[in-house]
């Protein structure tokens, strides 16, 4: 269930169902404000997005509200979250999923919203997108390619192709918005050769992880895996997790993976990424690419969870193709 794209003059909601908007500082708001603006967007905000308890969030309650009534109201035609955090699944037993399979709509946020958007669409079948939060739209500088893969998945119909930027950064921006470190980008690499097509779900991978076991883990089956972490992973944490993946039960039906950029903080080179890779056996048989604009860096992608995508490796030909969104 595709929900409708976004258009020039809809009303979008900004809602927290991880930490509140509340840790967001005045600038970084103005800017997000301004950069919706200039898409065209109309902006609303949950009744509870600013207030903070011992999680950083607001209570569970008044996350559900808002993320209820962003979905009943007739006038929001998007809804974006405000950042991640550590504390979305703890409102996964009390949404209501039949309103949301009601009132589709798209949903767009990455991190700890993952838990989030992967439950939902397995709950209902909705397609939701992970992309930037509302506080990733309030960089001064660097968005361009953010902006462009964000209209590409939630403004308009056709497939689209996801190539890599000329730069990307890694820093804290929102501290110091004047102060820019750009590096270059030596663009995606191929870890295994293959083709394959499936349906897109995953992201962040540990938060990923929280849903198995549970009813809200999307099934693997004719997949391609698209997963991340940030600066909190590690090589012994990344493969664990990645490990934790691959025993699920249906995991031998994923069509191919595609892992977005490490944070610096990791210090997960490219050689020890294809070392964890290479020593598993489950993973021979299955194309990776890895090293895109997806993840805790900038720029980001916006990519649909629960549609499909394309993925060609082979040498130097990499080619990620998004099909239906």
């Amino acid at each position: 269930m595709i929900p409708n794209k976004l258009k020039i003059g809809d009303e979008i909601r900004i809602i927290a169902p991880s930490r509140s908007m509340g840790i967001i500082s005045e600038e970084t708001k103005q800017e997000a404000n301004k950069n919706l603006e200039k898409m065209g967007f109309k902006i609303s905000f949950g009744k509870n997005i600013e207030k903070i308890d011992s999680f950083a969030s607001s209570s569970i309650e008044e996350r559900l509200s808002d993320l209820h009534d962003a979905f009943e109201d007739k006038n929001v035609k998007g809804i974006i979250t405000v950042i991640g955090g550590f504390n979305s699944n703890q409102l996964l037993k009390y949404i209501n999923y039949d309103l949301i399979k009601n009132n589709p709509k798209v949903l767009c946020g990455y991190s700890d919203i993952t838990a989030l958007s992967n439950a939902i669409y397995a709950k209902t079948g909705l397609v939701t997108y992970s992309g930037p939060h509302y506080s990733s739209l309030g960089m001064k500088k660097g968005l361009e390619y953010t902006i462009d893969y964000f209209k590409k998945a939630l403004m308009e119909n056709k497939p689209f192709e996801i190539l890599p930027s000329k730069e990307w950064r890694d820093d804290r921006w929102w501290e110091n918005q004047n102060e820019v470190k750009i590096e270059k980008n030596n663009g995606s690499f191929v870890i295994n050769e293959g083709e394959a097509e499936g349906t897109i779900i995953g992201d962040n991978l540990c938060t990923f992880n929280l849903l198995q076991g549970t009813e809200f883990m999307p099934s693997l089956k004719n997949s391609i895996l698209f997963i991340e972490d940030d600066y909190e992973s590690n090589d012994v944490t990344f493969d664990r997790d990645l490990q934790s993946l691959i025993h699920q039960p249906d995991f031998d039906q994923v069509r191919g993976i595609v892992i977005g950029r490490f944070q610096k903080a990791s210090k997960i080179t490219k050689e020890q990424l294809i070392k964890i890779i290479k020593t598993k056996k489950e993973l021979n048989n299955i194309p990776i690419i890895a090293g895109i604009d997806n993840g805790h860096t900038t720029p980001k992608i916006t990519i649909p969870i629960g549609g499909k995508a394309r993925i060609i490796a082979k040498g130097s030909i990499i080619k990620i193709e998004i099909l239906e969104h």
